[in-house]
């Protein structure tokens, strides 16, 4: 598979700040191709285990007919968008991954996403509770799994100067 280089090699993340960017932040755009040939963007709640990203859904809908009909998307998370009025740009730092994703069927593997899930956004909740909740929801629950193929992150080229003034 290729993908395309970047232009502004210099505004590249490491690997590092993108794996960071990935595992600290709560929410991203998950790009799939919709309905008659439109691009079906959708913000959803996520989490990353170092090296596939997992999302819950229910059964049925625009993005489990978008995600049956064609496995490739892009997940897009902002880490960093801070408006700079006065030189009319943003200082931004983002990672979009690009991959396959499917639905889980196996009940084990959705059993362990949906804990990698709950454990991201309730971290301070017992195990009995979580694991209630989640047999409760249980037969309504989708998990979707995306392998990564390519990865890339970028950041405003101020944030890449402010950097190596500091370095």
């Amino acid at each position: 598979m290729i993908f395309r280089e970047m232009r502004r090699k210099n505004q590249i993340l490491p690997q590092q700040d993108i794996d960071d960017i990935l595992y600290k932040r709560t929410s991203g755009v998950l790009a799939l191709f919709g309905d008659n040939g439109y691009p079906y963007a959708v913000p959803l709640s996520y989490v990353y285990d170092g090296e596939k990203i997992y999302f819950h859904s229910a059964k049925s809908g625009h993005k489990i007919d978008a995600v049956q009909n064609n496995a490739k998307a892009s997940f897009c998370v902002i880490d960093k968008d801070l408006i700079v009025p006065e030189e009319y740009t943003t200082y931004f730092r983002s990672v979009i991954a690009f991959g396959q994703i499917h639905i889980i069927e196996d009940d084990s593997k959705k059993r362990a996403a949906i804990e990698k899930l709950s454990v991201k956004y309730a971290p301070e909740d017992t195990a009995a509770n979580m694991n209630n909740v989640i047999n409760r929801q249980w037969n309504n629950l989708c998990m979707l799994e995306m392998t990564i193929d390519y990865v890339t992150g970028k950041e405003a080229i101020e944030l890449v100067n402010e950097k190596q003034k500091n370095n």
